[in-house]
């Protein structure tokens, strides 16, 4: 009875909760109507600090989004393989029409997570940015791409996407303020504590485990302050697990996290699937092995394609068109005139969720009606993230 009050409380929280985007206003009334750069096209760039399947899909789900609103002609794009964003960079570049947009050929940047080539793809992005100036407009994909271009050393505008706390990683200034004339990010401060908050009531879990890279940049993906301030309100323990993140060497990244899936299986009864290189489409089917076998509930922190893998739940992402819309508005916006620090940054995702029966009949978990009516994506079966 107790468990069936708490997933009432969920249903209550979700239906208090609009199921539309939340944004707050722009500083000005901006256009998003399809215009040239002086009978020119707009010459956009993009960098990452490395391949990650999250930067992947929301550059994809921007570039439909950007088709939706007529900025480029409408068509097909081809299944991904990975997570890369290269081929995906050289397939807009040679196949895609557009009066208004052009992916520069050589605009794609890629630090591969290696802090010695992350610092010298900034320098040379920022001398390109100062000297050449033939870019209009910069995507920084992720947290290590924001760090190294939201600063005054160029005035390029700047859109940073995937980004887990742009405030707390010092991108941004705050929610409603850049801080920066050039530069932008989305902020969605409740989307980790929303995360937990809605595992929480559905499993009744004492004891979280989580496992994610010890140090400033990796306790902010994984939304530790969050998770130590709803332990604390809630009443259950979390137990970490230290893993290697942004690193090269990414067999030994994946080998960390598989390390501690084995020994938090052992110590807790849920586990909160953090964002990390560790985590991808080829270490995810030896994780969910590990994890349904010692049939441990699981939330993942990235996306619901992670559910789809095996994980038992996640926040539904929509088929990404949401996020997507966003950050294609903001990009129209900027090529009509708006500057980047006078466009809102906050952005909450409709919150959805999304789950696996298959997971739940291995780990031995009955969803009650009541989850399953509170679902946007359900999976019956396991299969890998392409």
């Amino acid at each position: 009875m107790k468990f069936v009050f708490k997933i009432w409380i969920m249903v209550f929280w979700f239906a208090c909760i609009s199921v539309w985007p939340v944004t707050a206003q722009d500083k000005g009334n901006f256009s998003i109507t399809p215009k040239t750069n002086q009978q020119k096209k707009w010459r956009v760039g993009y960098y990452e600090g490395g391949e990650y399947l999250d930067y992947q899909q929301v550059f994809i789900a921007t570039v439909k989004e950007l088709m939706a609103l007529g900025w480029i002609h409408p068509m097909d794009i081809p299944d991904q393989q990975g997570e890369q964003t290269r081929d995906f960079w050289k397939w807009l570049g040679k196949t895609i029409k557009s009066d208004y947009i052009e992916f520069v050929e050589d605009g794609h940047y890629s630090a591969n997570w290696d802090d010695a080539r992350t610092k010298e793809t900034v320098e040379k992005i920022i001398s390109r940015l100062t000297t050449k100036k033939d870019i209009n407009l910069m995507i920084a994909a992720g947290t290590t791409a924001g760090q190294g271009l939201a600063n005054n050393r160029h005035s390029t505008p700047t859109i940073v996407i995937s980004s887990s706390d742009p405030i707390g990683a010092g991108i941004v200034k705050s929610r409603e303020d850049s801080g920066f004339d050039h530069v932008t990010a989305q902020v969605d401060p409740f989307r980790y504590e929303r995360q937990i908050r809605v595992f929480h009531d559905i499993i009744g879990f004492k004891k979280l485990g989580v496992a994610y890279a010890n140090t400033k940049e990796g306790r902010a993906y994984a939304a530790i302050h969050d998770i130590e301030k709803l332990s604390k309100k809630f009443g259950f323990e979390m137990v970490s697990c230290y893993t290697e993140d942004e690193i090269p060497d990414l067999k030994l990244a994946e080998e960390s996290v598989k390390k501690c899936f084995r020994d938090l299986s052992q110590k807790v009864d849920a586990i909160y699937v953090t964002a990390q290189n560790g985590v991808n489409p080829g270490s995810i089917p030896e994780l969910v092995k590990i994890i349904n076998a010692a049939k441990i509930p699981t939330f993942a922190q990235a996306s619901s394609d992670e559910v789809k893998a095996g994980f038992l739940m996640s926040i539904s992402q929509a088929g990404w068109k949401y996020v997507g819309h966003f950050f294609a508005e903001t990009m129209a916006k900027i090529f009509n005139g708006a500057k980047p620090r006078q466009l809102d940054q906050l952005f909450e995702e409709p919150p959805k969720i999304a789950i696996n029966l298959k997971t739940a009949e291995l780990i031995q978990y009955d969803p009650p009606v009541d989850v399953l009516g509170s679902a946007d994506e359900i999976y019956t079966e396991i299969k890998p993230v392409k």
